[in-house]
């Protein structure tokens, strides 16, 4: 398959003009997160519109709103929804989040982000890809989206989050410092028994015991088999399973 494009079971995703390609941390965000009572979704630096999209897929009367800062990006995003089931559901927005929360939009019901993280690591010469894929002032910082999200999040509203263990426990301090905190954790982990590689975190305005449960994307037997929990979780979406 060429890498301009990821074909999945309902939709296709273009990602030329993206810097950041499909990925598995993106697809297990986008099967995984809880979109019980959804009502009015945001997808927070969308890239491709996978996430967006999956949450389509998954919810068959959520109205879906998705921001990026990257021009072409977003053109990308736009088109890819476009050309879905799911047009009439999805609106793309070419926007900073700052700028988008000067539009002042209605309060969202859930809000899903798969941001930034990498702050320590060095920088890529591709412009495009370092704002994807690092988490500092000029793009999108955790404390925006925990701001963003403070405001713009209903009462009973769901933020959702994916980053690696270690940058999760920063997004949380930051988190609570704005009135949202953990309530439900996904641990990923490649094989049993290895060290977590990813949290799928959903935060909330109440302060609760977190709930814990854990994901495995490789059978102990055989590197290259799936798990059957993965095979479940994204059944619906990927061709080969």
């Amino acid at each position: 398959m060429p890498n301009d494009y990821f074909q999945f079971q309902q939709f296709r995703i273009g990602q030329g003009a993206c810097a950041m390609k499909v990925s598995t941390d993106a697809c297990l965000l986008g099967a995984a997160a809880d979109l019980a009572g959804a009502t009015r979704l945001l997808d927070i630096g969308t890239g491709t519109g996978l996430l967006a999209l999956m949450a389509a897929q998954r919810h068959a009367t959520v109205a879906i709103e998705a921001v990026e800062i990257d021009a072409a990006a977003a053109a990308q995003a736009a088109a890819n929804s476009a050309a879905s089931p799911w047009a009439s559901r999805i609106e793309v927005r070419a926007l900073s989040l700052a700028d988008y929360a000067a539009t002042q939009p209605a309060p969202f019901s859930h809000i899903i982000c798969n941001p930034p993280f990498f702050r320590q690591s060095l920088r890529s010469p591709d412009a495009a890809r370092t704002t994807a894929r690092h988490e500092d002032a000029e793009s999108l910082s955790f404390a925006a989206l925990a701001a963003f999200a403070a405001e713009f999040l209903l009462p009973t509203g769901l933020l959702t989050v994916l980053l690696p263990p270690p940058e999760m426990r920063a997004f949380e301090q930051v988190a609570a410092m704005t009135g949202l905190h953990a309530a439900a954790r996904l641990v990923v982990r490649h094989r049993p028994g290895s060290k977590p590689l990813r949290h799928i975190t959903g935060f909330r305005r109440v302060a609760v015991k977190v709930q814990e449960t854990e994901l495995i994307i490789r059978t102990a037997e055989n590197d290259a088999e799936y798990s059957a929990q993965f095979r479940a979780l994204l059944a619906g979406f990927y061709l080969a399973l």
